[in-house]
């Protein structure tokens, strides 16, 4: 338990410039607080104690303002930065190394019983306002921008962003055996000349001003072989 403790507060404190040391981190930080309220409830849930289980979660919503659902299934080192308003249901499974940002919702789009909530793997990070519905599979590496509504699945390195999300670039990383801690996007959207590039309007528009150029360029190749020489 102190093992993982320490783990989560050295997660946040790499992830966080803000975080100064693993005392305010342990004080202060809502998102902390929420995976620990977690790990209990979800001990309790699956010893089918479900009533204690969700009276645990929701003592936790009360103080952090983060719901998750004591049957969801959260790996090591989860990061939950600001926090508020973040929502897990019940049949999300979250891997290692994740980062979510306020607003975020896992959520579920059917009321039948089962898998219902979307599965997101290791190094994920998830902007704020985000919402990632269904039963989806969310890849590795994968980044997910602010505001973004996810309704299929986001390949592995994939960066997604708008409503309904669509993929705006892919990265990789040539040595997928050392992928211990790929470099972290803050909020999951690139951010400079990689934001322009990444924005897939931005880069609609600027293929559409070339094809525009070229044309322009044949039509006056066209319009100078019209015109007699001598004149």
């Amino acid at each position: 338990m102190f093992d993982s403790l320490r783990e989560n507060i050295s997660a946040i404190k790499a992830r966080d410039p803000a975080a100064r040391s693993s005392l305010e981190v342990l004080l202060c930080y809502s998102g902390l607080h929420a995976i620990m309220f977690h790990r209990l409830a979800h001990k309790l849930w699956n010893k089918d104690w479900f009533l204690l289980a969700r009276l645990i979660s929701h003592l936790s919503r009360f103080l952090t303002d983060i719901e998750i659902h004591p049957g969801a299934r959260i790996g090591q080192r989860f990061f939950i930065d600001h926090g508020s308003g973040v929502v897990i249901g019940e049949t999300s499974e979250i891997g290692n190394d994740v980062t979510l940002y306020h607003g975020v919702t896992l959520g579920g789009t059917s009321l039948n019983p089962g898998k219902r909530h979307p599965t997101v793997s290791d190094h994920v990070v998830i902007g704020s306002g985000a919402q990632v519905l269904g039963p989806i599979v969310v890849g590795e590496g994968a980044r997910i921008g602010a505001n973004a509504v996810v309704l299929k699945g986001v390949l592995p390195y994939d960066t997604v962003v708008g409503i309904p999300a669509k993929p705006a670039f892919s990265r990789t990383y040539p040595d997928k055996s050392n992928l211990k801690t790929p470099s972290f996007q803050a909020y999951g959207t690139p951010a400079g000349d990689a934001a322009h590039a990444a924005d897939p309007v931005a880069r609609t528009l600027e293929e559409m001003r070339a094809e525009i150029s070229l044309l322009q360029q044949r039509l006056k190749e066209l319009e100078d072989e019209r015109i007699p020489t001598g004149h």
